[in-house]
């Protein structure tokens, strides 16, 4: 089985080991690959009714999102394991996306910050219409919407792939500019 090592700094201490998968690609290896996939950026939001009084929103900035089928309508998402909108998607299947456009990088650095603070401070000063069909939140000036129900729900590695029937579709900024993720950071075009 093929392995990977990395060097450390020259100071004389022994190499890291990093111990590759089965199949011989490490984490960093595979990471390393994907990250020179260049992906748009979307945020995913639903509503939980059931957290509060009124509910309350959530939402993810995602890049593994994508067009599944035609007809009918279907598009996909990646969502990590365990994670809140994996627990929300799985109790409420009603759900939204905002292809997000390249002035709105704020939006998803902020709904892909680690240890964030809680999802209703982070849609405090956030422009948002609320889906019609969904009931999630829909950014304002975003090239496209959609407001989906899920499908079918894939197990997939430490993944869940969540498909969505889209239901209805918005294009508040359709002439805008993509934001694009690639090599670890938010891009422009061109």
């Amino acid at each position: 089985m093929p392995q990977t090592t990395i060097a450390s700094e020259p100071s004389g201490a022994d190499s890291a080991l990093v111990i590759p998968h089965a199949e011989g690609v490490s984490d960093e290896e595979f990471r390393a690959a994907m990250s020179r996939l260049a992906a748009g950026v979307v945020l995913v939001t639903a509503h939980d009714p059931d957290d509060g009084p009124h509910g309350q929103d959530a939402g993810m900035t995602a890049t593994a999102f994508l067009s599944v089928s035609l007809d009918p309508p279907l598009v996909l998402v990646s969502l990590r394991n365990g994670s809140r909108m994996d627990d929300l998607l799985d109790e409420q299947p009603l759900w939204a996306v905002s292809v997000l456009a390249e002035s709105q990088r704020q939006i998803a650095g902020r709904f892909a910050m680690k240890g964030r603070i809680s999802d209703r401070l982070l849609f405090e000063d956030i422009v948002y219409a609320r889906g019609e069909v969904s009931g999630a939140p829909l950014v304002g000036g975003a090239l496209a919407t959609l407001e989906c129900r899920t499908e079918q729900r894939v197990l997939a590695g430490d993944h869940t792939l969540v498909i969505g029937r889209v239901l209805g579709v918005g294009l508040p900024s359709p002439e805008g500019v993509p934001l694009t993720y690639f090599r670890g950071r938010y891009r422009r075009l061109g």
